[in-house]
C-alpha cells in the first residue's frame, strides 16, 4: 500500500472518531438538560417553597411599614399638640400604605390556606390582629398611654412575628429537603 493512501485512511479515521466524540458529548449534554420529570411530591414541595418565599416577602413589607407607622404614631403621642403638621401628613401616607400591606397580608393568608398551612396562617392572622390592637391603642392625640404600655404592645407584636418566622423557616427548610 502506498503511504499516501495510509495517511488518507488515518486522516479519515481521525475525523470519524472526532465526530463520534462530539456527537457523544452533545448527546450527553442534551440528556442532562432533559432529565426525567420530577415526582408530584417534588413539584408540590417546589410550589410550597414559592408560596413561602412570597409570604416571607409580603410579611417583610408589613413589618417595615409597621415600623415606620409605629415610630411616627409614638412620636405623635410623645409630642402631643406640638407635633408638626408635616409629620401628621407623613403618618397619614404611611397609614394608607399599611392598609395596603394588610390587604397583601390577607392574600398571603389565603395562599397559606391553599397549600394546607392552617397553623402558619393562624400565626400570621394573630400577628396581624396584634398590629390592629396597636393601632387601636396607640393613636394621634392619645395622652393617657405610657411609654411602657406602648413598648409592651410592640413587644407582643415582635414575639408573634418571631414565632411566625420560626415556623415559616422550619417549613421552608423541610420543603427544601423534599424538593431536592
Amino acid at each position: 500500500m502506498d503511504q499516501a493512501i495510509i495517511w488518507t485512511l488515518l486522516d479519515t479515521l481521525a475525523k470519524i472518531a472526532m465526530g463520534a466524540c462530539l456527537l457523544g458529548f452533545g448527546l450527553w449534554i442534551a440528556r442532562k438538560k432533559h432529565t426525567s420529570p420530577a415526582s408530584p411530591d417534588a413539584i408540590a414541595a417546589k410550589r410550597k417553597l414559592k408560596v413561602y418565599e412570597e409570604v416571607s416577602r409580603q410579611m417583610g413589607n408589613v413589618s417595615h411599614c409597621f415600623a415606620k407607622y409605629s415610630a411616627l404614631v409614638i412620636e405623635s403621642v410623645r409630642f402631643g399638640p406640638r407635633w408638626p403638621q408635616a409629620r401628621r401628613a407623613e403618618l397619614d401616607s404611611i397609614n394608607s400604605e399599611l392598609v395596603q400591606e394588610f390587604r397583601r397580608m390577607a392574600d398571603a393568608e389565603a395562599n397559606l390556606l391553599l397549600i394546607g398551612e392552617k397553623g402558619l396562617e393562624k400565626n400570621l392572622r394573630l400577628y396581624g390582629a396584634q398590629i390592629a390592637v396597636f393601632r387601636k391603642q396607640v393613636y394621634v392625640g392619645r395622652r393617657d398611654i405610657s411609654n411602657q404600655e406602648i413598648a409592651d404592645i410592640k413587644q407582643d407584636i415582635y414575639k408573634l412575628r418571631e414565632q411566625f418566622y420560626d415556623v415559616l423557616s422550619k417549613k421552608y427548610d423541610d420543603n427544601i429537603r423534599k424538593s431536592a
